[in-house]
């Protein structure tokens, strides 16, 4: 709904990229990556939105960086929109539905994810020093949208870990001691799609 309302997908994602890291600069290549869309479709919006004022540019290196105007005149209410307002105890993220405000339904939301753990902090475990381990195929703009969110619910960084599945089936077939000590101990299994940690058990 909200791709609607701003005309174009690529513009939300580039708002929710730069009023989520608001003293941040980023390149062209770099944008790309972060919220997986097109260099064409990237470049086309950034034009836009420097000529209406919401970002800045500037030369540096032989490089070409945007950031956050924060004097831009709807800087406020913009930021109240990308930044994840919280509304009757829900949170918005940007390009998906409204979640509940709470850390572990937005983990579960990590898109192609085989497995997911929750550990550390995120269950009051002090003895583990990873709060989450991923692995699979995740999409990293999406990843970091969440991770960013969580850490503001939570309060702190999060130290986490994301692997390949098949680095993870194979190390943990053979019972390999950086997997097997990361899995060990207290955990919350939020998600084991190929039941790869029962294998590993047997």
């Amino acid at each position: 709904m909200i791709d609607a309302l701003f005309g174009s997908k690529t513009r939300v994602k580039l708002l929710h990229l730069f009023f989520n890291n608001e003293d941040a600069s980023f390149y062209v290549r770099e944008i790309t990556r972060l919220i997986d869309e097109q260099i064409n479709s990237v470049r086309r919006e950034l034009a836009n939105m420097v000529n209406v004022g919401v970002v800045k540019s500037r030369n540096s290196n032989n490089k070409l960086y945007y950031a956050l105007n924060k004097k831009y005149e709807f800087y406020d209410p913009l930021r109240q929109i990308f930044t994840g307002e919280v509304v009757n105890g829900k949170v918005a993220l940007v390009g998906q539905d409204i979640y509940d405000f709470n850390s572990i339904d937005l983990i579960k939301k990590i898109k192609g994810a085989d497995i997911i753990v929750a550990k550390g902090r995120l269950i009051d475990d002090p003895k583990s020093d990873i709060d989450l381990f991923i692995a699979g195929e995740v999409n990293k703009g999406q990843l970091k949208q969440i991770l960013q969110q969580v850490e503001k619910n939570e309060g702190y960084e999060l130290n986490y870990v994301v692997m390949k599945t098949s680095d993870v089936t194979y190390r943990y077939s053979v019972r390999d001691k950086f997997i097997i000590d990361i899995l060990a101990g207290k955990k919350n299994v939020i998600r084991d799609e190929r039941k790869i940690l029962d294998r590993g058990r047997k």
